[in-house]
């Protein structure tokens, strides 16, 4: 069977933004959900809903890069007012947030309709990242995970340090023998 894409959705109703995402979210395509969050977050909106029933699954990646957003959201929020909402997560999305002891960052809605019905596709191709980037934004994703519960240590310390290493191979250039 072959993996779903996802596709993430925007649609903005001041002061919340509605964020739909079908399919697969996963690290490739972290990145690009990351940078539109922070685009939307740098024209001042701060209050997300997440709209989940079609997505199939999140990796460590992709939640540990919601827990980021969420963390930099309550910096920037002056009221403590949940700043990213989940809207229907389907049960192996909810026991992943639960396993991983991140489920009370968020304020989990099931059964819930959505007062959006149409989303703008969000500009998701160009932002995938290359190498070095998918590679620190996944190292970041696990560090953040381990950070905010301890118990995630065991579950990627190993993780992190093995993408701590490929980042520093990749980020230092390769040494050329003289003559080739």
């Amino acid at each position: 069977m072959k993996a779903s894409p996802v596709q993430i959705g925007v649609a903005v109703v001041s002061p919340m933004v509605y964020v739909k995402i079908s399919g697969r979210a996963d690290f490739t395509n972290s990145v690009g959900f990351k940078k539109v969050i922070l685009g939307l977050l740098e024209r001042g909106y701060k209050q997300y809903t997440l709209e989940l029933s079609e997505c199939l699954v999140m990796d460590s990646t992709f939640l540990g890069v919601m827990v980021s957003l969420v963390k930099r959201l309550g910096q920037e929020t002056t009221n403590s007012q949940q700043v990213m909402q989940l809207v229907n997560p389907n049960e192996r999305v909810r026991n992943l947030l639960d396993n991983l002891g991140i489920l009370q960052l968020f304020l989990i809605h099931q059964g819930v309709g959505m007062p959006v019905t149409e989303y703008c596709p969000a500009p998701l191709s160009g932002q995938l990242g290359d190498k070095i980037e998918l590679t620190r934004n996944s190292l970041e994703a696990h560090q953040m995970l381990m950070a905010v519960n301890p118990a995630n240590i065991p579950k990627f310390k190993d993780v992190a340090q093995f993408l701590a290493e490929d980042l520093a191979q990749c980020e230092t250039p390769s040494e050329k023998p003289p003559g080739s």
